[in-house]
């Protein structure tokens, strides 16, 4: 579902380069309350049916009614942490985050002045930190935090941007008027500034170019 989501933002000849999640640690951080509760209840299930053995059955269903609620946010705060997404294309950042209700910031890689980035010992340890996307657009700064693998998030965005200048200069790069140097060669020639040698040599160098 996420994936073509995300395929839907694209525009035309637009491709992803490389897709990020925050760090395991932040599901971890959680999900851990909510996998203590769910291991209690059923700790806690087992251990009155082996003193109330009569009312087992009884025992259990509590417990599974009991387990509704700490298995739904398990699973929504899964669902959330696979659904945020930090994308890099060939032409912007994107941040995609919500399951059901999606929220997506983009960055053109255009507008963007500089990248910071933040990672502690800890961070680079297990290979997580903070990237901070400055831009020249209104939202001035985007911020990704925890996020997996941020040196290689980091590079591979500014090597899209200089892939994307590198194109843009070639398309704005204008092509000589070569009919008009040549006529502005005839015209030297004309006034005696160029022999007749030099104006066919000329001319022969910048027809060689079309």
């Amino acid at each position: 579902m996420a994936t073509n989501y995300v395929d839907s933002l694209l525009g035309t000849n637009e491709e992803i380069l490389r897709v990020a999640r925050q760090h395991w640690f932040v599901l971890v951080r959680s999900i851990i309350l909510e996998i203590i509760i769910i291991l209690f209840i059923i700790a806690l299930a087992a251990t009155l049916s082996a003193y109330f053995l009569p009312f087992a059955g009884l025992i259990w269903i509590f417990a599974v009614l009991a387990l509704l609620f700490p298995l739904a946010t398990f699973v929504r705060d899964i669902l959330n942490w696979t659904n945020q997404q930090f994308i890099v294309t060939t032409r912007r950042v994107v941040h995609v985050k919500g399951l059901f209700n999606k929220s997506v910031i983009d960055s053109s890689l255009e507008k963007v002045n500089d990248v910071k980035m933040e990672q502690s010992y800890m961070g680079r340890i297990f290979d997580y930190g903070d990237v901070e996307i400055l831009t020249a657009s209104e939202l001035g700064v985007n911020k990704f935090v925890f996020i997996e693998k941020p040196v290689k998030f980091k590079t591979a965005m500014l090597n899209a941007k200089a892939e994307l200048e590198h194109i843009d200069v070639g398309r704005v790069q204008p092509s000589p008027d070569i009919p008009g140097l040549i006529a502005q060669l005839d015209s030297l020639r004309q006034q005696g500034v160029l022999t007749e040698a030099e104006f066919q040599q000329k001319k022969a160098e910048l027809l060689a170019k079309m």
